[in-house]
C-alpha cells in the first residue's frame, strides 16, 4: 500500500505539473509566429501530384 501512496501523491503533484506544460507547450507551439504558413504547407501535402 505504501506504493500506491507514493505514485498516487506523485501524479497528485508533478504529474498534473507536467501535463500543464504539456499542454502550454503544445498551445504555444500552435500559436507561434510563422506557424500558419508551415501549417497551410503541411495540409496542402495531399493535394499535390508527384
Amino acid at each position: 500500500m505504501e506504493t500506491y501512496t507514493a505514485m498516487r501523491h506523485f501524479a497528485d503533484s508533478w504529474g498534473l505539473l507536467a501535463m500543464v506544460l504539456f499542454f502550454l507547450g503544445v498551445i504555444t507551439f500552435t500559436f507561434r509566429p510563422g506557424g500558419k504558413k508551415a501549417a497551410q504547407r503541411a495540409a496542402s501535402i495531399p493535394l499535390q501530384e508527384d
